[in-house]
């Protein structure tokens, strides 16, 4: 019966317009006090306490760093002169410029692990510079929207780090390792359907008649953007520093490349540069704490083991009940974000993956695939509607593009899950 009340009135209070993480903290709240009636005040000390027991993680240290790590490169314009260099050895002509978007989306996924921040970035630059060419816009905001989802594989992420909190067994350089082959193949799989619709569409006429950028101009414009996932990923492996540490020296380095080098960004810039950056970290940092909460009911009220106990003898089997929880991973992404599913479903989906003794790091990598593939799929995905804003094309126009792009994602995922060595591999011989 408290289960009940607990999801029934989180059901609620979303369909009333509250905030996911006010919701959860509220529902979490009554059912522990609805659990404790007899001592209710003294079981609402729970409460404050799993509260600040959800912030008090050293690893979280990293997530609002990289948050401000977003910001700085998004407007330090680093994203368009990787395009210049992407154009540049790549050349002009149909379907080049989405390949373009891609591949400079997957760059800036290893500086910045945040998909709206790229998808802000690169859609800033890449939908007018498409539009011009002949592509159809709401062609671009879909490239743009899926695109920008493959950044909460390609390490350092913010997904992957608030996984890492959650799951003690997946440490953060461990999920950083092990998203980085899914990333790529992410990124390569959606240049194929981008590339050929493009041509069967005959987008990008004009894109041939566009000058080509020079190669080594190129180069030395987009040295310094190209040397910040070689400086964090390259620092943590080295053992200069924490993933903790990285964010920070990132956030140094993007000043001194915003400030000094390419002198986009000035000091009048910075306070609404760390303004959107606090905004945006405190959200995600509330939705954590009250998550917390919310995962404490859960795990105290005996009503994980139930559902766990339900799922594992239903008779589907080990693969049946994977393609279960992707396929609720998938519903829930179309209208969720992705640290918001982290937070509500990694508590019920790990008594799980114990059952059938799933390795917990590729379990988040698989995880965080739907999370990305929930990011570009209509009604709620946050990344098209970023692209889509960009754009200037309602989100219902993007749909008979997009749905080649999700017919891509989940060939990668199908992949991952019939060789989950391709995840595994790397943190493996890393000795994470």
């Amino acid at each position: 019966m408290i289960g009940l009340i607990l999801f029934g009135v989180f059901i609620v209070l979303m369909l009333l317009g509250l905030p996911i993480g006010v919701a959860m903290g509220l529902a979490a709240t009554l059912a522990i006090g609805l659990a404790n009636v007899d001592t209710f005040w003294f079981g609402l000390l729970a409460v404050p306490q799993n509260f600040y027991a959800s912030l008090g993680k050293y690893p979280l240290l990293a997530l609002p760093m990289f948050v401000l790590v977003g910001t700085i490169f998004e407007r330090s314009g680093v994203a368009s002169r990787l395009v210049d260099l992407a154009i540049a050895i790549l050349g002009r002509g149909p379907g080049v410029l989405p390949v373009v978007a891609i591949a400079v989306a997957m760059l800036l996924g290893g500086i910045s692990g945040s998909g709206p921040a790229t998808a802000a970035a690169v859609g800033g630059v890449m939908i007018a510079a498409m539009t011009r060419a002949g592509y159809f816009p709401s062609f671009s905001a879909s490239v743009i929207g899926a695109s920008a989802a493959i950044d909460i594989l390609i390490p350092p992420s913010i997904a992957l780090i608030v996984y890492s909190i959650l799951v003690p067994g997946a440490s953060v350089p461990a999920m950083f390792a092990a998203g980085l082959f899914p990333g790529l193949l992410f990124g390569i799989a959606l240049m194929v359907p981008a590339y050929l619709l493009a041509r069967q569409y005959n987008m990008g006429a004009n894109e041939a008649s566009l000058p080509r950028p020079p190669f080594w101009r190129s180069l030395k414009e987009a040295i310094w953007g190209l040397a910040a996932p070689v400086l964090i990923l390259g620092g943590m492996r080295a053992g200069l520093f924490t993933p903790t540490e990285a964010a920070v020296v990132a956030v140094f380095y993007g000043l001194f490349v915003g400030m000094v080098i390419y002198r986009t960004i000035k000091i009048k810039d910075l306070f609404a540069i760390f303004r959107d950056a606090g905004e945006l970290s405190a959200i995600i940092l509330m939705v954590v704490a009250l998550a917390g909460i919310f995962a404490y009911s859960l795990s105290t009220l005996g009503i994980i083991d139930p559902i766990t106990e339900a799922i594992t003898s239903s008779g589907l089997g080990e693969y049946g009940v994977l393609a279960l929880v992707l396929l609720l991973l998938v519903l829930v992404g179309m209208v969720l974000d992705g640290v918001s599913i982290f937070l509500i479903f990694v508590p019920l989906l790990m008594p799980i993956a114990a059952f059938y003794q799933w390795d917990l790091v590729w379990f988040g990598v698989i995880l965080t695939i739907m999370v990305a593939i929930g990011q570009f799929t209509p009604p709620i995905a946050v990344n098209l509607m970023v692209s889509c804003k960009i754009a200037q094309v309602q989100m219902e126009t993007t749909i008979r593009w997009v749905m080649w792009l999700l017919l891509a994602a989940a060939l990668v995922l199908l992949l991952l899950v019939v060789f989950p060595e391709i995840v595994v591999w790397l943190p493996r011989t890393l000795g994470y």
